[in-house]
């Protein structure tokens, strides 16, 4: 028997991608040959290694019979599906045992090791754990069939209901159709089985499609959890969990963690990473070869190479005497390593192993529990919460997305003098300092690239802007002026809003209007100026006949001094028609006229007509002095409902953002049909910023109107040349919020922080800052420095609200119960300027019907006199009453001599002349002295 050589050549047969596990490999030989060892003779491990390309199986076989010509004890290598069947023909053929990393063989081969343990029982309990009876399993054949078989053996016992898919040949686009596909069959529950490298490209899809969010669970079923890149997914809010079989926190991983961390990556590529699980498999299969050989050597076996052992072609093959021996004392190892303890049964599969169970969490992966042979599957109960639930920020910087835009974030006027977050100035950027203040954190203000808000690409399903920048994964806060929409509160969460708001219409300022010829005619409205015309008319015609009906305005004039004394035939009567006309014109005019009425009937027509002139002149002197001082300017438009059923005014809206999106989502007619014209115009109607928009409204000479959140409409109205302004009421309501990755540990805090800042009026107080204190337009502006409510988001009931708003049902629920079902007829909506318009009729009708009363009354005391004066008359001159009557009225209405030669004439208070031929009678007619 030969002595135990002091060197023992081993083989090491690596594939494409396994630079990693090549260094591990290399550092675990140079540790076992560098380590003294006092107990016993040391000997050496003489490696010698190729690289094969598996999809060649000449080359394969070439490389294996490479090794065994050496003269190689073991072979550790790596292999695929195209290569596991080779290798393993001429292990068992030839008697070299083959220690893998590789994922184990469905078929028993005597003379492989299996270093990877099975991960059969630990998935099959974490699916019941979590009572899965539907979920999506994605596999490829890289690994054999023996997860998918388990898998599937499962469904048949419990019933589940399993989507098995194979992406083996899947691409990008693919993966993005196929995982589009599952989302509408409402596929939330995934299990990936999938190689590290595919299965790093298929979270990515997974990320760029959106479905790392809230709602979505999924299990990696690999054993390497830390191997994996899940920052983007720790932002998204999604379950996931996996499996962990190196120990980091174990001294032997920890000591190796040491040496590891000073290898120059130059000479071992892969070391400027943590070693995989694979590689620390790698690492394991070394020491498990090396303290075979020590076995063999006190066990004084005879390993030594003999005769035609060298030809791995020989027909019939010649096995290696001792391979056997080999084998079975590989089997029998069982020591501590990288990966716990290693130790085989007798088809040289691993036992008596454990796991760790790691889900993902805002901080990253944490263990919640694990599983071995022996007590399966035990989950940590009594999990600890940090105290603080942004604790282990503190040593790190949080990025903040947002985007330019005043007055929210600026750049300074210096701002090349300054570094970092004192470049910026605006409201998001102070209510950023005051949040972080608040939760103890550092920040960096980070710029969104694309300078969009957020919107998803109906082709593609990515989102973009700052909602992208936290979906995924790019940023951890967003304090901008974000909407709260519905469709972004399904992929992150939001603060309590900061401000409220709603989409209102800007449109250019139109020109203060020229005083026209007439301009003093509009404090009265046209109707109440034909009212008065027809009034002046009207007092004038019953002026003159109650004056020609009363015998009180009927009187002889004396004669003049020097003529002849003899009276008209027709006595006179001031009050003709155009006498009437100008005591009229002179009492509106509030000039007056040298007659006035005697009688009482006289008295109340001229009474009255006084008072209404009174009254409509104090009310003319008060409009015309609000038209004069009030600068008016006449819009265009007033309303959405202006702007909808026009054509001559272009409108639109941000390209990217909620403003569009209400339109598009809107089940409101007439919504509906301002979202047709705007997605149909051409020239387009959208601008891909707020500055573009404004700038669209300000050269285009009142054709154009900008639908944008009211905010920014006031503070443009505030901005220099001071040439837009806000027409209309706001078309919805809805809040700006802190936007934060589905799930993050910051939301509660974020919270609590706006709260408190809204209470202490902070808010309001940053808000009049940079919007009024900081205007460039004097005081006038839509915008009123009001304060603001913040109301609770609750993530469910949020979503619901925020989708009945954007579906327009709170408006009609209002509508139907305050006003189709109101007592008071229609709501008068408020939305005119009064300040400056037109007295209208009803304003001043009450002045109206006085005339027209006192007017009535006038002609019936007219009336009464005319009566009264008949019967005295009649009684005088011994007529009836009938014929006084009718006397008395050809008097009033032609002046001329009554019957029989009579002139029937009424008293006036002025003396009587009387000549020989005339005598006076008691009453109030002269009478000839000749009568018969």
């Amino acid at each position: 028997m030969g002595a135990f050589p002091s060197s023992v050549q081993i083989g090491g047969l690596f594939i494409r991608n396994t630079d990693q596990e090549y260094t591990a490999f290399r550092l675990a030989i140079f540790l076992h040959n560098t380590s003294p060892n006092a107990s016993e003779a040391p000997f050496n491990l003489i490696p010698h290694v190729d690289n094969i390309e598996t999809a060649n199986s000449f080359a394969v076989t070439n490389a294996f019979c490479s090794q065994y010509s050496r003269g190689v004890f073991a072979i550790f290598g790596l292999y695929d599906k195209r290569s596991v069947h080779t290798l393993t023909s001429f292990c068992n053929a030839l008697h070299i045992s083959l220690i893998t990393p590789s994922f184990p063989t469905e078929g028993e081969s005597q003379f492989v090791l299996q270093l990877r343990p099975s991960i059969r029982g630990a998935l099959l309990s974490l699916l019941d754990h979590y009572d899965w009876n539907r979920f999506v399993f994605l596999y490829d054949t890289d690994r054999g069939y023996a997860i998918l078989q388990a898998i599937m053996e499962k469904a048949g016992q419990n019933g589940w209901q399993v989507s098995a898919i194979c992406v083996e040949s899947f691409n990008d686009a693919n993966y993005r159709r196929l995982l589009e596909d599952l989302d509408r069959r409402q596929e939330k529950k995934f299990v990936i089985d999938l190689e590290a490298e595919r299965l790093q490209n298929m979270l990515e899809q997974i990320v760029s499609v959106g479905k790392h969010v809230k709602g979505y669970h999924y299990i990696m079923a690999n054993l390497g959890f830390k191997d994996i890149s899940l920052e983007r997914f720790m932002h998204g809010g999604a379950n996931v969990t996996g499996f962990q079989l190196v120990d980091f926190s174990t001294p032997m991983v920890i000591k190796l963690m040491q040496r590891w961390n000073k290898l120059d990556q130059r000479e071992y590529p892969g070391s400027d990473t943590p070693p995989k699980y694979t590689s620390a498999l790698t690492y394991d299969g070394v020491m498990v070869m090396a303290e075979a050989f020590r076995n063999l050597r006190r066990q004084k076996v005879d390993i030594s190479r003999r005769g035609n052992a060298g030809d791995c072609l020989a027909n019939p093959a010649a096995p290696w005497n001792q391979g056997i021996d080999m084998e079975r004392t590989l089997k029998q190892v069982r020591l501590q390593g990288l990966t716990g303890n290693v130790q085989f049964d007798h088809y040289g599969r691993r036992v008596n192993y454990t796991m760790d169970v790691f889900e993902l969490k805002n901080n990253g992966p944490r263990r919640i529990g694990y599983w071995n042979d022996a007590d399966k599957l035990v989950l940590i109960q009594n999990e600890v919460l940090l105290p603080n639930e942004t604790s282990g920020m503190e040593n790190r910087t949080v990025v903040v997305t947002t985007i330019m835009e005043g007055p929210y974030v600026m750049l300074k006027k210096n701002w090349e003098m300054f570094e970092g977050n004192d470049q910026y100035e605006g409201y998001c950027v102070d209510l950023a300092s005051e949040i972080a203040k608040h939760i103890g954190i550092k920040y960096k203000i980070s710029i969104v690239p694309d300078g969009k808000y957020g919107a998803r690409d109906p082709e593609t399903k990515i989102w973009n802007g700052m909602v992208g920048e936290l979906v995924y994964g790019k940023a951890e806060i967003a304090v901008a002026p974000l909407t709260i929409t519905l469709v972004r509160e399904e992929v992150i969460d939001f603060s309590k809003p900061f401000m409220s708001l709603g989409i209102s219409i800007m449109i250019k300022k139109p020109q203060k209007s020229k005083p026209g010829v007439f301009s003093f005619l509009d404090p009265l409205a046209y109707e109440i100026w034909m009212c008065i015309v027809f009034a002046y008319i009207g007092v004038s015609v019953v002026l003159f006949l109650v004056s020609r009906f009363s015998p009180y305005e009927w009187h002889t004039e004396e004669p003049e001094e020097g003529t002849d004394g003899e009276p008209s035939d027709q006595p006179p009567n001031e009050f003709g028609i155009f006498n009437s006309l100008w005591f009229s014109l002179g009492a509106f005019m509030q000039q007056g006229c040298d007659i006035s009425p005697r009688s009482l009937s006289g008295r109340i027509v001229g009474g009255v007509w006084w008072f209404f002139t009174l009254i409509i002149i104090s009310s003319y002197t008060a409009n015309l002095a609000a038209f004069l001082t009030v600068e008016r300017m006449v819009s265009p438009i007033e309303s959405a409902e202006d702007l909808a059923k026009q054509t001559d005014i272009a409108y639109g809206t941000l390209d990217s953002g909620s403003t569009k999106e209400f339109f598009r989502r809107s089940k409101i007619a007439v919504y509906e049909k301002m979202w047709g014209y705007m997605k149909s115009a051409e020239p387009t109607v959208f601008t891909k910023t707020t500055a573009e928009g404004v700038a669209r409204v300000r050269k285009s000479k009142g054709k154009y109107a900008f639908l944008l959140e009211s905010t920014m409409n006031e503070y443009t109205e505030q901005r220099k040349p001071c040439d837009t302004m806000k027409v209309g009421g706001n078309l919805d309501s809805k809040g700006y919020g802190v936007a934060t990755p589905k799930g993050s540990q910051l939301r509660s805090a974020v919270n609590l922080a706006v709260l408190k800042l809204n209470e202490q009026g902070l808010l309001d107080k940053l808000k009049n800052k940079w919007w009024y204190d900081k205007g460039e337009c004097g005081s006038g502006g839509g915008g009123e420095k009001v304060s603001h409510s913040v109301t609770k988001c609750g993530t469910p009931v949020n979503l619901a609200v925020l989708k009945l708003s954007e579906s327009g049902v709170l408006d009609k629920l209002k509508n139907k119960w305050w006003y189709d079902k109101g007592e008071c007829g229609p709501k008068d909506s408020g939305s005119k300027d009064k300040s400056s318009q037109a007295l209208s009729l009803s304003n001043v009708a009450g002045v109206f019907y006085i005339l027209v009363g006192g007017l009535g009354l006038a002609m019936l005391v007219a009336l009464i006199e005319f009566c009264y004066k008949s019967r005295n008359e009649a009684k005088r001159m011994k007529l009836t009453f009938t014929e006084a009557m009718r006397n008395k009225a050809r008097l009033s209405i032609t002046g001329s001599v009554g019957e029989n030669g009579r002139v029937l004439t009424p008293d006036c208070p002025k003396a009587v002349h009387t000549g020989p031929s005339l005598r006076q009678s008691s009453g109030l007619a002269l009478v000839s002295s000749d009568l018969p």
